[in-house]
């Protein structure tokens, strides 16, 4: 199933539909969220590497953790609703503040019928 994932036992998809299932009933829409600060460590190196380029791997591994963060607390979200997947996922970031930054997951929870 292209563009599906089972997190949790949770069907989860950026998609409308689900392949082999219809959608049986709208649960609503969900959210997960995380709200992450720079470390003072973090920027020192960020800083070196600024000097002499490349990737900042510490800023993309703290996205990455956000992201899941994020994307688990939405599916918690959706199973309280009693949902069998999240379809329609997208992610968003903004910045909250100075130095953190918000990062949200969402999408629409669903039951499903297998067709």
């Amino acid at each position: 199933m292209s563009g599906v994932n089972r997190m949790n036992g949770m069907i989860v998809t950026n998609t409308e539909a689900v392949p082999e299932y219809d959608v049986e009933d709208i649960l609503g829409i969900v959210f997960g969220n995380t709200v992450r600060a720079r470390h003072i460590g973090k920027d020192i190196l960020a800083g070196l590497k600024n000097v002499v380029g490349g990737e900042i791997e510490e800023y993309t591994e703290m996205l990455a953790d956000a992201r899941k963060e994020a994307l688990n607390r939405m599916i918690n979200e959706a199973k309280k609703l009693g949902a069998d997947a999240v379809v329609n996922v997208r992610f968003t970031t903004s910045q909250t503040m100075a130095g953190a930054a918000e990062l949200l997951a969402y999408g629409t929870a669903v039951k499903l019928r297998k067709v």
